[in-house]
């Protein structure tokens, strides 16, 4: 049995989880926490756009669920976590 093989397998075996982390995982729990800090910042009056595209206004919101305002008149339900982002005044 050759221990030193071992040993260097489960060196590189360790490299590469490592690697993976750096790469990967980290990148996206980053992601993650700055559209929680989005989400957690919206406030009525806000414009935003969905996933889907939509542009409205911010018009009530609670725990879960927005309304948006995107014509006169129109309003329109969606989940809190179906915002993409909340778009300039530009």
């Amino acid at each position: 049995m050759n221990l030193q093989g071992i040993g260097g397998t489960v060196a590189y075996f360790g490299l590469f989880i490592a690697i993976l982390y750096f790469l990967m995982i980290r990148p996206q729990q980053k992601q993650q926490k700055k559209r929680q800090e989005m989400l957690g910042k919206l406030e009525i009056n806000d414009k935003v756009v969905t996933v889907g595209g939509l542009h409205g206004k911010l018009i009530k919101m609670d725990d879960d669920t927005i309304v948006l305002r995107i014509a006169d008149k129109v309003e329109v339900k969606f989940d809190k976590k179906s915002i993409a982002y909340v778009a300039s005044d530009n």
